[in-house]
């Protein structure tokens, strides 16, 4: 068993950095609602006078690296909310990543998952990272989007219900019954990055992030560069069939064809 309540490579924390982390909340809607004010997407950062350089922030990995930014700029603890210019730079990923650390550190057991949101364009299927943490009161997973929180949406996002978010996994058994084209998944703002090679990848880094290791929206390995290209074969399609109903993500991940190469942990 995986034990979601422990850190794992890339959601540890330095001690150093744990004493900001104290006056926290203690509860996991409060945490990802701190979370909310610490990362700005790299779309709003220039508005928000953030200098170019730091649009490179968006390829930090750890949630310690993240935390290092955060307070090079900013030294308070991290209940504090930051104004647009003193966040760190991050995609919806960094998002989900940061709270999943903070949750842990809790010991609240959490998992970022990679998947598609249902409810930003009518019809689509939008590339996106949430958080889910276990709830002690009743006993299920609650998926939280972090990033969104404030927004009024037609969705739940501090308790994401069905079919708002899919994971990749879920997506994928969607895709495969034939009553959704894969052409309406992707990325927004990306016209090249749609198609059924977008749920796989996808799949592919949720299966991951189950195993504790939440890497980068655009890291690739497997065979994501061919499905992109539309050359996927009979056996990876099945390979992604086995992730979207696996009871085993640990044993699953080891597969050489799954497993990411040691240099995206770092």
């Amino acid at each position: 068993m995986i034990d979601y309540s422990a850190p794992g490579p890339l959601t540890s924390l330095r001690a150093d950095q744990v004493r900001l982390t104290e006056r926290l909340p203690l509860d996991a809607l409060g945490i990802c609602k701190a979370v909310q004010s610490l990362v700005i997407q790299p779309y709003d950062a220039p508005a928000a006078g953030i200098p170019e350089e730091r649009l490179a922030e968006r390829n930090l990995r750890s949630a310690a690296a993240l935390v290092d930014a955060l307070i090079a700029v900013d030294p308070s603890s991290l209940e504090h909310p930051r104004t647009a210019e003193r966040r760190v730079v991050g995609s919806c990923r960094h998002f989900a990543t940061l709270a999943t650390a903070l949750l842990r550190l809790r010991g609240i057991p959490a998992r970022a998952r990679c998947g598609f949101g249902t409810y930003f364009v009518p019809g689509k299927n939008v590339d996106h990272w949430i958080v889910e943490y276990r709830s002690a009161e009743s006993d299920r997973w609650v998926r939280v989007d972090v990033e969104h929180l404030d927004r009024d949406w037609p969705a739940t996002l501090d308790d994401l219900q069905p079919g708002e978010f899919l994971t990749g996994g879920e997506a994928w058994q969607w895709y495969r019954t034939g009553a959704v084209s894969g052409d309406l998944f992707g990325v927004l703002g990306f016209d090249h990055a749609w198609g059924a090679g977008e749920i796989r990848a996808n799949a592919i880094r949720d299966l991951a992030a189950l195993n504790k290791l939440e890497f980068l929206p655009w890291d690739e390995w497997s065979r994501m560069e061919e499905s992109f290209e539309n050359k996927a074969v009979p056996e990876f399609d099945s390979l992604i069939d086995e992730i979207a109903t696996t009871d085993n993500p640990e044993a699953l991940y080891r597969t050489p064809a799954l497993t990411a190469p040691a240099h995206l942990i770092n």
